[in-house]
This record gives C-alpha cells, sequence and structure tokens, in this order.
C-alpha cells in the first residue's frame, strides 16, 4: 500500500493582495517540503482571499490570480521546491465566465486545475452571481494513489463530485475550503466529513482557511477522515497551522476506471509514478481538543477583530467606557487582539453618570493596561442647550451623539479605529441612538446577543483565574442592572423586556425567520412577541447604517439577512 505524507496549510490569505499571498504558499510550501510532505494543499482562492465579491468582474483582477499562478510555480520550482505537488485555490475565467479554481503546481507549471462545482448561493454566499459552476473531476496519480480535488461546497452536497470520486475508485480526496466560523459548525463539519467520505469510499482531507475577511472569520479546523467515518487528525481553530501526516493508502489501478457519469466528467493527470520515501515518519497525527462555546466565540471575537485592525492598516481602537458590560467586553477583546497598548478607553461622563459606572470603568482600565482617558460630556452639551430648545429623548441623544463626535475626534486626531458597542439584542430592537453610541468603524460584538455577553464576560473572567491572571472585567460591571444613563435612573427594562425574556424571541424571529403565530406557539407571550417584532422590524433603517462586525451566528445582521427598509409587511395573527 502506497505511502503519502500530506500536508494541510490552513493559513491567512487577505483579500486583493495577490503578492503576499503567493508569498505565503511559497514560505508555508517550504515548511511542507521541509517536513518531507509529497502534496502541500492550501485553502479555497488561497491566491487571492475570499470572499472577493465583484473584484471578480474586473479583468485586471482576474489576470494578476492567473499570473500569480504561473508565476509562483516558477519561483517555487527555482527555489528547490518544484517536487512538491502544491494544491491551492484561486481565481481564472474562460470562455464561459469566472471560476472558483484549484490549481496544482509541479516542477515549475500548472499541471492541473479543477473549477468547483456546486455553487452556495445561501447565506453569506453569492457565488452563483459570481462563477460559472465546472462539469469535470480532476483525478491526479501522485505516488501510486489517485487523489480527487473538491472545493468546499462540493463537500456540503450528496452526489456530485464525491459520488464520481467514488466511481474513480480514488484513494483520496483533497477537499480546499474558505467555509466561515459560525458557534458549533465544528461539530456539524466533522459528521459532514464523515458522510462525504462514505460516499467517495476513501480519505478525506479537509483544509479550510483561519483569519478573518471584513465581518467574516474562518476559524481552520482542518482534518483528515477515513472512509469508516474516524477521524485521524485535526487542526486547531483559530490558529494557523500546518498539520503534516502520514496515509497509507490504497494503489491506483493500472489503468483509471472508465467513469460514465451523467453530472461530470473525469481528467486523469499523472503527476508523479513515485515519491521519494521519507527516512523518518511524520509525526502522530494530533487531534486538537474541542473548546467550549464560550471559549470558541471568544476566539471568533479576538481574531476577527485583530484582522479587521491589520488588514486596514490601522494600529489602535477607541471607544467609549461606560462602565457597563458592553463596552468592557469590547474593550478586552480589544486588549487580546491588540495588547493593552493599543486601546484607548474613553470615561465620557454626562450628569447622569453614576459614581458606580465611572469607577468601575476606571476599574477595568487599571485591570487590562488600556490607555484610558476621561471627556466629561456635560459642558458640551449645555453649550448645544443653550442654543438649542430640547427635551425629552432629544436630549437623551444628544449626550450620546457628543459622545460620538469625541470618540471621532480622537480617531481624526490620533488614527484610531473607533470601536462601537451594541450587542445584537440592542441592534435588533433599535436600542440605540444613531450617529451617538452607533458611531464606529467596527463592532466586535454586532453578533453577540446581551444574554451570551454576560456569559463571555464570565468565562473570561474565570479563564483569567485558570491562568493566574487578573480577571480583566469589574464584577460589578457584570452583576449591575444596565442602563445607557441617559436621564435620571434610567435602566434597559424601562424600555425593554428582560434580556433573558427578549433574547430567545429575537432569536426565533431574526434568526429562525418565525412567523409571529409561530413564537406564539412556542409559549411566548402574544402581546411581548408584537411588540418585540414591531421594534425590530422599525429599526431597519439603523442596522442599515450600522458598522460591520464579526459574525458567529447562523444570521448576522447584514450580509446574512438582508429586508427591505422601506417595509410595510407586519406579523399579524392568522385569521
Amino acid at each position: 500500500m502506497p505511502r503519502l505524507r500530506l500536508a494541510l496549510a490552513q493559513i491567512d490569505p487577505t483579500v486583493g493582495d495577490i503578492p503576499g499571498n503567493a508569498a505565503l504558499v511559497h514560505g508555508w510550501t517550504a515548511k511542507a517540503a521541509g517536513a518531507g510532505a509529497h502534496v502541500v494543499a492550501f485553502p479555497e482562492m488561497m491566491l487571492t482571499g475570499y470572499p472577493v465579491e465583484d473584484l471578480v468582474f474586473r479583468e485586471s483582477f482576474v489576470a494578476a490570480s492567473k499570473r500569480a499562478v504561473d508565476d509562483l510555480a516558477v519561483r517555487l520550482q527555482d527555489d528547490g521546491l518544484g517536487e512538491t505537488v502544491v494544491i491551492a485555490g484561486y481565481l481564472d475565467a474562460d470562455t464561459v465566465g469566472p471560476r472558483n479554481a484549484l490549481a496544482v503546481l509541479h516542477r515549475g507549471t500548472q499541471v492541473a486545475t479543477y473549477f468547483k462545482h456546486h455553487l452556495p448561493n445561501y447565506g453569506v454566499f453569492d457565488e452563483d452571481r459570481y462563477f460559472e459552476p465546472g462539469d469535470t473531476l480532476t483525478v491526479l496519480r501522485v505516488g501510486g494513489v489517485d487523489v480527487a480535488l473538491t472545493i468546499c461546497e462540493d463537500l456540503w452536497q450528496e452526489g456530485g463530485p464525491f459520488a464520481v470520486a467514488a466511481d474513480a475508485r480514488v484513494g483520496l480526496v483533497v477537499n480546499i475550503n474558505g467555509s466561515p466560523y459560525e458557534l458549533n459548525k465544528d461539530d456539524t463539519r466533522l459528521a459532514l466529513v464523515a458522510r462525504r467520505a462514505a460516499e467517495a469510499r476513501a480519505t478525506v482531507a479537509y483544509v479550510n482557511m483561519v483569519g478573518a475577511q471584513d465581518e467574516l472569520v474562518f476559524d481552520g479546523d482542518s482534518m483528515v477522515v477515513r472512509p469508516d467515518g474516524s477521524l485521524i487528525a485535526r487542526a486547531p481553530q483559530f490558529a494557523e497551522h500546518l498539520m503534516v501526516l502520514d496515509l497509507d493508502l490504497p494503489a491506483a489501478e493500472p489503468v483509471p476506471p472508465v467513469v460514465g457519469h451523467a453530472e461530470m466528467r473525469v481528467v486523469n493527470i499523472h503527476v508523479s509514478d513515485t515519491v521519494p520515501a521519507n527516512e523518518q515518519p511524520a509525526p502522530a497525527p494530533e487531534i486538537a481538543a474541542r473548546v467550549t462555546d464560550e471559549a470558541e466565540v471568544w476566539q471568533a471575537l479576538v481574531l476577527g477583530l485583530r484582522d479587521y485592525v491589520r488588514k486596514n492598516g490601522f494600529r489602535s481602537v477607541a471607544l467609549g467606557l461606560s462602565g457597563g458590560i458592553d463596552s468592557a467586553v469590547v474593550a478586552t477583546i480589544a486588549c487580546d487582539a491588540l495588547g493593552p497598548a493599543g486601546v484607548v478607553g474613553v470615561s465620557m461622563p454626562s450628569g447622569h453618570s453614576s459614581e458606580h459606572s465611572r469607577d468601575d470603568a476606571a476599574d477595568l482600565a487599571r485591570r487590562t493596561g488600556l490607555d484610558y482617558r476621561t471627556e466629561p460630556i456635560q459642558p458640551m452639551v449645555d453649550g448645544f442647550l443653550a442654543n438649542m430648545a430640547l427635551s425629552g429623548i432629544a436630549v437623551e441623544n444628544l449626550q450620546a451623539r457628543v459622545r460620538g463626535v469625541i470618540l471621532m475626534a480622537l480617531s481624526n486626531q490620533e488614527g484610531h479605529l473607533v470601536l462601537t458597542t451594541g450587542n445584537k439584542s440592542e441592534l435588533a430592537v433599535g436600542y440605540s441612538t444613531l450617529y451617538g453610541d452607533s458611531v464606529g468603524g467596527f463592532n466586535p460584538i454586532k453578533d453577540v446577543p446581551k444574554t451570551l455577553v454576560w456569559r463571555l464576560a464570565k468565562w473570561r473572567n474565570e479563564e483569567a483565574g485558570r491562568r493566574g491572571d487578573t480577571p480583566p472585567i469589574p464584577e460589578n460591571s457584570i452583576t449591575k442592572p444596565p442602563s445607557a444613563e441617559l436621564r435620571p435612573g434610567q435602566l434597559d427594562t424601562d424600555s425593554l423586556p428582560d434580556y433573558e425574556v427578549l433574547d430567545p424571541i429575537l432569536a426565533g424571529y431574526v434568526d429562525g425567520d418565525l412567523g409571529r403565530d409561530d413564537l406564539v406557539a412556542a409559549g411566548y407571550d402574544a402581546a411581548l412577541v408584537d411588540r418585540t417584532l414591531r421594534m425590530v422590524d422599525l429599526a431597519e433603517y439603523k442596522r442599515r447604517q450600522s458598522a460591520p462586525g464579526t459574525k458567529i451566528s447562523i444570521k448576522a445582521f447584514g450580509r446574512d439577512r438582508r429586508l427591505p427598509i422601506t417595509n410595510r409587511f407586519r406579523e399579524a395573527p392568522r385569521q
């Protein structure tokens, strides 16, 4: 039985940085070759980054992607890496149209190509808008093993390339991915890879991207699964990693089977009949331990913010520190992502700010070591009120907008990226001030419901205790009732139901697309459901103007959930 040493490189490309991404492929190929790998696989659209969205339609971008494939093949050969078979995703185009493609590089040339067969067109994906599907399964013969090539969504659909791979009697299927993170998606993936391995009757090697692109974060979680569904190896989440392992695989038949399949034809390509024998075996395959939901989400939020800041050329962030739970969690995420020296926290007390809120903000700054400043807003608010006759909610919103002006002024003066701190529950019901507390360039907790914000805070403090560190979030920020403190004695519950009651209704309506009657049938109070759904519907115009933020749920505001602002449809009881 032939032995193939395979490397899976889960790494972090940047959209549009084609030279930088090619350099990453070169560098990680060198690491794989140094480990004795015969084949190294990189993620989907590795050379362009993913998703590229409407860059697909720019001919110069497509040409740069195709040119990078040729240049990389030559450079690998010139630098003594040409014997390693390199599999990497890129953007291609032919007479049919743009293609989500995979290139195989060997000995200075592109020896094979595969075009993605299944094009997802749901959730955050618009691939049917951008690409034309492939109709050919590419099978490589490497070291006496037949290896079928597939891309991402090909794995998620029954039939198609994996069924054809079974007919072709391959020993290995390599699946390269740009699969975005959602909470608990890693559990779904393992079961899915096992089903496709059984369908193909072959070992499946799944390599996924890691890193973040705008709202999306990619968690890696690369793995290899046998035909019987058993897990051989699994990489960690949210970290770049090279997984190298030896696979004993069935020998290819002397003559490739003739596959007559209605959906796809098969192209067989000989790359090399033999591969060098490795003197030392690869390290024993490792299976990375799974982590708690809170740890998983926290890592996603930290990586999402870090990459957004880094890839967009910022060096630091600024945010308002109110002493409340939301700003405390965002500040701690920022400190974990960038280090406390890269975080500016600004306390902006008004005449209604409680002493404990000011103390809690200062306490968080001491615990984390971030750059802490105080900018009282009351004199500025008074200046407005001396020239405008305002009352009620207009005065409340004025305070929030003055705070937004201060943060943006610091951004202009010192170059910080301003972070906004509204959670998903508040964004859902419109509990925010447009151009006030919604001001910012990125929102790390945009897709995090309020109840999960509290869970994350408690987890992060407990994690600090396990490490022997100071818990970063003051206990009072976690336990006190939430309040915007824009009028005397104000509490969130003056305007909103208790979050423990509100969040499940929002999850059903926003994430689950349940209607009014479905929610009432599930046991929620009819009047409360009607009130909540009305708040959600009326706040669409605010959400359309909100900052991007890391997606962690099955349906985030923005890319996932797209509703018209002008919309008179309202959920009503069935007659």
